[in-house]
């Protein structure tokens, strides 16, 4: 990316160049100063084009370390002066630096004015001490400057302007702007922490990341897959700034590079207590501890990346080992160190081929740990370390939990098989057996073997007592079959049991609460859900087993219309899991974006959508991952962009066929049709709209799902079906929340054409938060209204319509797309000429609607007679922009009015 960059986030800083280069009196230039690769120079730079365009003669000035030993070794490109006396150099140096300058004068810029030798200095304060020119200096923090410069900002001749690091909102901003599409949050924090504001070094790193392919795009948005590399370049960087470092405090930024952060005792203790000073007193080394012992850890994480690509395999097994060993002596940071100090072992295991002599019980807790911070591919590395040195059954079971939810299922498998084979009680048999099940399930996508395997172990489960453990999961196994009646009543009978395990209490209230949210009895999953979240912190597996409970509570709260609730709790999540990396943090990025989908906020919701489908993706997690592409694609659809959701409903098809899961997709089965319903809407063909959101609701309706036969009825009436007020009034009665009974008033006031009822139902909406529900509603008024004739109302509804339209971030709906401009045509007569409007002859209209050619040319004749249009092109063009509608009415309707009807 050999291009310059653009300037982000320094609006402030130009302004102060701006007011600096105007100035007529007072200083006569500017300092900019700040630490390495801030993006002083290129500050500079901008000041001296911005001198050059107004006429200015410019000159601009390196200075560096090795010019410093020269006089005026910095200006020896643009100068050759010479004199018997300093002064007589320097004014000669003045007079050949303004010669041929014109009205605009002279700007000099001196870069890293901190190096400049004695002579330099000296010219450099005369030149903006005698106002002979005015001067752009660049400083860096921390270095010492000499007396003649440092004087110049101190005595009022230049300004001076700390130039702060790019924040991480700015270096993301940043980064979408130079990769020319959006970024992967983690990516953004990844790179930023790297960076820490400096725009020389993060531009280093994409450009690494790129040569090296670690950083590419990966379903439409730019992620960093891999460790981090650090180039040749960056490296020479870094080096330079840490400076030359003794062999000693060498040895200290060595051992953080592989341990950080380490208690100071511990680091002493390790290498030298006056070499861990003296790399605190370089800089290299900060040193914290407000609420404990203190802690070191480099200044900046570029310095370990350098330091452990310098360092050499067996070095670095030895470190690694050094400092797991002292973290184990000391023991006194829990969890924590429990993982550092398997993770390091592991390093240097690896390194050394040590593999098989690990520590068992220190493996099994570190693979606890891991899955409690939701790294399953951590946790199935530590307990296959376990198992091959020797660890018995619960590191073993441990792995196969492990592989199971990092989507391994095969190898899972495998494993499961050769631990049933050394299973010594029934216990362990069972529980042997429910892993199985579950894997065979969810991730191997094979639910006859899965019920096999339960049927087989009944018998025994309920002999051992175990049965409630069995009945747990089962629950959510019949909820995601669409058996919902066998999941609500397994469920609780399995909760009802006082023996029953924290993770089974989990289980259990995943298919509960997937039944009740379906069924329509959102109102009872509240305390059910907490039960489990308490139960979630008492097992290493909680956290994990918890993200599909949020996530059924979730959409029950959004089917049932508590929008304002459901956000909350999807925020809720994502701050507890945000600086955890892996699976639970894109997960409950998938869930901010389902929920803001839900609220109508599209650009916000494709944007998180599409990136915990390229995260989960990556990450082996295909059920998750076909979740986010189902919204993501209803999303798309309801920004009427129809090339852009036919595709991702080509993605979405393909996401379902290649991740092999068909059984979860059973109770979301009517998402899907919903999914297509709308990319029949934003493709114009509302009647195949509506026929797919009755598809839906039947689907729904079959299997009791009684909430989901809301929404998708509700869908239709905001598609415009005018049929369905009985069944909504009907289910108003059975489902609990807000959105029933708001549906049903929005299908009478449709029915009934009653524009007033329709505004009432539009605010209605807004108020439970469905922000595009209640704009179709505001577009239906004012269609009604226009319809009656009232003008005034109509432009009222219209304004509320596209108030909230534009709250959705560009929804456009099939009534959002009536409303804009109302046209006099039919329903069919839209629907045939969104079509046209694609380009589609009068046949592939045919094969589309299920009628015969000659009534497409019917449809389309008559709305040319409405419209006053005389040709097909016409037509296509005031469809597809009803906003600039060319005025071609009052045409004749003789032979051309034939070419328009039969074209095609």
């Amino acid at each position: 990316m050999g291009a310059a960059w653009p300037l982000i986030g320094r609006e402030e800083e130009l302004q102060f160049i701006e007011r600096g280069l105007r100035r007529a009196d007072g200083s006569r230039g500017i300092v900019l100063a700040g630490a390495a690769g801030v993006g002083k120079t290129r500050l500079a730079q901008e000041a001296l084009s911005l001198a050059a365009r107004r006429g200015a003669l410019t000159r601009w000035i390196p200075a560096t370390a090795s010019a410093r030993a020269l006089p005026l070794g910095a200006f020896s490109g643009v100068l050759s002066v010479t004199g018997q006396a300093p002064s007589l150099v320097v004014q000669r140096a003045i007079a050949a630096l303004v010669d041929r300058a014109g009205r605009a004068g002279v700007v000099v810029a001196v870069d890293d004015a901190h190096l400049l030798d004695d002579l330099s200095s000296s010219l450099v304060q005369h030149l903006a001490v005698r106002r002979a020119a005015t001067v752009i200096l660049t400083l860096r923090s921390g270095e010492s400057a000499p007396d003649a410069i440092t004087g110049l900002w101190k005595d009022g001749y230049l300004d001076r302007c700390d130039v702060q690091p790019l924040s991480a909102t700015e270096t993301a901003a940043l980064l979408e702007l130079v990769l020319g599409g959006p970024v992967d949050s983690a990516t953004s924090a990844r790179l930023g922490a790297l960076a820490r504001g400096s725009a020389l070094y993060l531009r280093q790193l994409v450009d690494s990341g790129l040569e090296s392919t670690r950083l590419r795009q990966v379903g439409g948005v730019w992620r960093w897959e891999g460790p981090a590399l650090v180039s040749q370049s960056l490296s020479e960087l870094i080096e330079d700034r840490m400076g030359s470092l003794s062999e000693p405090v060498r040895e200290v930024v060595d051992v953080l590079a592989f341990g950080e952060p380490l208690p100071v005792s511990v680091l002493a203790d390790l290498t030298d207590r006056d070499a861990v000073e003296q790399a605190e007193a370089r800089g290299v080394v900060s040193v914290a501890g407000e609420t404990g012992p203190l802690q070191a850890r480099l200044a900046h994480p570029l310095y370990g990346e350098v330091r452990r690509l310098r360092t050499g395999p067996l070095r670095a097994a030895r470190v690694c080992r050094r400092v797991a060993q002292a973290l184990g002596e000391a023991d006194d940071n829990g969890g924590a160190d429990v993982l550092r100090r398997a993770v390091l072992t592991l390093a240097a295991d690896a390194a050394l081929g040590a593999d098989g002599e690990s520590d068992p019980q220190l493996f099994t807790a570190a693979a606890q740990r891991a899955l409690e911070l939701c790294d399953t591919g951590l946790a199935a590395r530590l307990a296959g370390a376990t198992v091959r040195a020797g660890g018995g059954f619960v590191p073993h079971f441990l792995l196969v939990y492990a592989l199971c939810l990092n989507d391994q299922g095969e190898d899972a498998e495998r494993e499961a098989a050769a631990l049933a084979a050394r299973a010594c009680t029934d216990e362990q048999r069972v529980q042997i057996a429910l892993l199985r099940a579950g894997n065979l399930f969810w991730t191997l996508g094979r639910p006859d073997r899965a019920k096999a395997t339960l049927d087989a172990v009944e018998s025994l489960a309920r002999t051992i007592g175990a049965g409630p453990e069995l009945d747990a999961l089962r629950a959510p196994i019949a909820a995601e079959l669409g058996r919902l009646v066998d999941a609500i009543r397994a469920a609780t009978k399995a909760l009802a049991s006082p023996s029953l395990s924290a993770n089974s209490v989990v289980m259990a209230t995943w298919g509960l609460t997937l039944g009740l949210g379906v069924v329509g009895r959102v109102d009872e999953i509240g305390p059910v859900v907490d039960r489990a979240a308490t139960a979630a912190t008492r097992t290493a597996q909680g956290r994990l087993l918890l993200q599909p409970v949020k996530l059924c509570q979730i959409n029950a709260l959004r089917l049932g219309g508590y929008l304002d609730e459901a956000e909350a709790l999807a925020h809720e999540q994502r701050e507890d899991t945000w600086e955890v990396p892996g699976q639970g943090q894109l997960v409950t990025m998938f869930l901010v974006g389902h929920t803001a989908l839900g609220r109508g906020k599209l650009r916000f919701a494709r944007r998180r959508l599409r990136e915990a489908y390229a995260g989960l993706g990556a990450c082996n997690q295909p059920t998750w991952a076909v979740t986010c592409q189902l919204y993501l694609t209803q999303a798309v659809a309801m920004s009427g962009d129809a090339v852009a959701a036919e595709r991702e409903s080509s993605a979405l098809d393909t996401a379902i066929h290649d991740h092999r899961v068909p059984n979860s997709l059973y109770v979301v089965q009517p998402e899907i049709i919903l999914t297509r319903a709308w990319v029949a809407a934003a493709q114009g063909t509302v009647s195949e709209a509506i026929a797919l959101a009755h598809e839906a609701a039947d689907t729904a309706g079959a299997s009791g799902q009684l909430a989901h036969e809301v929404y998708a009825l509700h869908t239709a009436v905001c598609f415009g079906d005018r049929t369905v007020t009985d069944r909504l009034t009907e289910l108003a009665t059975m489902v609990d929340g807000p959105r029933a009974p708001a549906a049903a008033a929005q299908a009478a006031a449709l029915a009934a054409d009653d524009a007033h009822a329709l505004l009432e139902v539009s605010e209605r909406l807004e108020q439970m938060g469905d922000l595009l529900a209640a704009a179709d509603a505001a577009a239906q008024a004012t269609i009604a209204y226009t319809r009656r004739g009232l003008r005034g109302s109509a432009s009222t509804a219209s304004a509320r319509a596209h108030r909230l339209a534009k709250d959705c971030e560009g929804a456009r709906t099939p009534a959002l797309a009536s409303a804009v401009r109302p046209l006099p045509l039919t329903a069919r007569q839209r629907e045939v000429g969104s079509l046209v409007a694609q380009g589609l002859s009068n046949q592939q209209i045919a094969d589309r609607l299920g009628m015969s050619v000659r009534t497409v040319e019917g449809h389309i004749y008559r709305a040319g007679i409405r419209l006053g249009l005389t040709n097909r092109a016409e037509f296509a063009a005031l469809i597809r922009d009803e906003d600039r509608a060319t005025d071609t009415r009052g045409r004749g309707t003789g032979p051309q009015q034939e070419q328009f009807q039969r074209s095609g």
